[in-house]
């Protein structure tokens, strides 16, 4: 077999991998973000130190440590060769960030203790987010409606002119009005 035959089937494993890789990272970083903000939103001192400074700083530390464990769990998929989904990368990876980020928080104890948190909650998360996944996939935009009690109205054509036309009369009357208002002194 030469080598320009493994050299063609390389680009397009790799590059549907790379996308999938981004993806496996990148979104449990940002969701790590928002749920993170969120946790500031909810923190005790954001009243002290300012409903922005903590949820930022929330944030960033969740993306940090989602980001972390994500690549790497990919990277020890990709080291390992396996499955997305396989369970032992999680535990690896979850034992590898936390011993990376337990040492930059707590020393080597930090470390130790942060490993076994990791590779404990990393396994259980990914067993979770991959049950739930199939259940959330279904679920599009297109078929969210709003209920009747709703004061948002979703407006047809016809409607939609409608209000356009009444907000032309409105705003013709208040530049009038206000053209009226800057006459009468005089």
């Amino acid at each position: 077999m030469s080598s320009e035959g493994t050299a063609a089937e390389l680009p397009s494993a790799s590059g549907e991998e790379d996308a999938n890789w981004k993806e496996r990272i990148l979104v449990p970083a940002v969701l790590g973000g928002l749920i993170g903000a969120g946790g500031g939103l909810l923190s005790k001192h954001r009243k002290v130190l300012g409903t922005a400074n903590v949820c930022a700083t929330y944030a960033a530390n969740a993306a940090i440590v989602a980001g972390s464990y994500s690549g790497v769990r990919e990277f020890v998929k990709n080291t390992r060769a396996t499955e997305p989904n396989d369970l032992v990368n999680s535990a690896i990876g979850g034992f590898a960030t936390g011993a990376l980020l337990g040492r930059l928080q707590g020393g080597q104890r930090g470390a130790l203790r942060y490993s076994i948190i990791f590779a404990v909650v990393g396994p259980v998360f990914d067993l979770a987010t991959n049950r739930l996944y199939p259940l959330v996939r279904d679920i599009s935009p297109s078929t969210w409606q709003l209920p009747d009690w709703s004061p948002i109205k979703v407006l047809d054509e016809d409607a939609l002119a409608a209000k356009r036309a009444r907000e032309q009369k409105l705003y013709a009357q208040r530049t009038l009005g206000e053209d009226l208002i800057k006459e009468e002194p005089r």
